[in-house]
């Protein structure tokens, strides 16, 4: 009789969790993992190196297309670097803006993660829940932006507008009465503060709703308890942050050990798990959407009451008002100057980093005094995840590989930067 042996197989690059930009070789022993080999690269992109030949406002949007579930806080990443490097102070009101927005696609990135993670495990019905959220959500980006994914909002030195006072409407169709459009449009009738508002306070009652669906759903425990533990001692060694680290019972979150914008005059909780695995991450997750959701509350509250500037008036950093552009020969050569050449941002080298969804996104940025970052350099968490791919699927089953990619919350914008 002949030996069984080992063999190996292409999991992907067609593949339910990443579609065409994950490789992955695993060598099994009957439906037993021994081994797994990450292949990436094949989303690569060069973002470093094309930020090397574009002014510093023009590098801004490639980080939107870095990771691209969490926009506006790799923006956020980038325009601290700037600014640190500049020793800018900006206007107390762009940082609660910049706040609120940085949970807001906290929350956006978590519903897709919880979504996704949840669909390739084997859960339809929650999908669609966290897509009619993140709808909402994405209305947002919408109305301060103009565009729903890559907003590149922030600026150095602040936010790119200020906070509209109307939210758009539903427009009369064929489809929908009179009756569904009211409804529809209930809470579109005030400012975005007022929208973003009124989504915080039935968002809980969403999270109860997914929480109700998987929480203590047998099928769910079955697939994640016990699946990819990992020791805390080894997640520190393996470089894992955010969730990942979170989720292995060490409550390590930037927002509250190097706080930054006005993270220290808001009251939240950092939520940690104990055993490190697929179902402790989980956890960590929706519990962080609530959290998130509490720090929104807080920004609109103060936003309501306090008005002001979103950008420092520096017209060598910023663009002069439109109005005063239109109309003012010293404003059009400040605009006209700032779009062409860019600004001079003081020779030195910086580390930013913030505390993104999926966990520390930094920033590594050297100046030569130029209107170019000189070499750019980006530290994607999700990068150090992947790399632990092998040790966390080593002995598991061909079935917990989907679900150890999806606790993961792997986006390769950023991993094949």
């Amino acid at each position: 009789m002949a030996d069984i042996k080992n063999y190996t197989l292409n999991f992907g690059p067609q593949h339910p969790s990443a579609h065409g930009v994950l490789r992955l070789v695993l060598e099994l022993s009957g439906e037993i993992v021994q081994h797994a080999d990450p292949h990436i690269g094949l989303l690569h992109r060069g973002t470093e190196k094309l930020v090397e030949h574009k002014t510093f406002i023009q590098a801004l949007p490639y980080m939107d297309r870095l990771d691209y579930v969490s926009m506006m806080c790799n923006e956020h990443a980038y325009v601290l670097a700037i600014e640190k490097l500049l020793n800018l102070e900006i206007p107390e009101r762009a940082k609660y803006i910049r706040v609120m927005f940085d949970e807001i696609t906290r929350i956006l990135n978590h519903l897709l993660w919880l979504g996704a993670h949840a669909l390739d495990i084997g859960a339809m019905a929650v999908f669609l829940y966290a897509f009619r959220e993140r709808e909402d959500l994405l209305d947002c980006y919408e109305a301060v932006s103009g565009a729903r994914m890559h907003a590149a909002y922030y600026r150095p030195g602040g936010v790119y507008r200020d906070l509209p006072d109307t939210m758009p409407q539903y427009t009369e169709s064929k489809i929908k009465t009179k009756k569904q459009l009211k409804a529809l449009n209930k809470n579109r009738e005030g400012s975005l503060l007022d929208f973003i508002q009124d989504f915080t306070n039935r968002f809980d009652k969403c999270v109860d709703d997914y929480e109700t669906l998987l929480t203590d759903n047998r099928i769910w425990k079955q697939r994640t308890v016990d699946i990819g533990i990992v020791t805390l001692e080894r997640a520190l060694n393996l470089g894992f942050t955010g969730p990942m680290l979170r989720g292995s019972g060490l409550g390590w979150d930037l927002r509250r050990t190097q706080p930054y914008e006005v993270y220290d005059k808001l009251d939240f909780k950092i939520p940690i798990g104990k055993n490190g695995d697929c179902y402790d991450r989980y956890l960590v997750r929706v519990a962080e959407m609530r959290e998130s959701n509490k720090i929104i509350k807080q920004c609109v509250t103060w936003l309501k009451a306090n008005k002001g500037a979103v950008i420092v008036d520096d017209y060598k950093i910023a663009p002069p008002p439109r109005e005063k552009m239109k109309s003012g020969m010293e404003e059009l050569i400040h605009h006209f100057k700032l779009f062409t050449e860019g600004m001079y941002v003081p020779e030195g080298e910086v580390y930013q980093a913030i505390e993104h969804p999926k966990g520390e996104f930094g920033i590594y940025m050297i100046s030569d005094g130029a209107n170019k970052p000189y070499r750019l350099k980006i530290r994607a968490p999700g990068f150090a995840h992947l790399s632990a791919l092998n040790e966390m699927t080593k002995g598991h089953m061909i079935a917990d590989v989907v679900a150890i990619i999806g606790t993961q919350d792997i986006v390769f914008g950023e991993v094949d930067r």
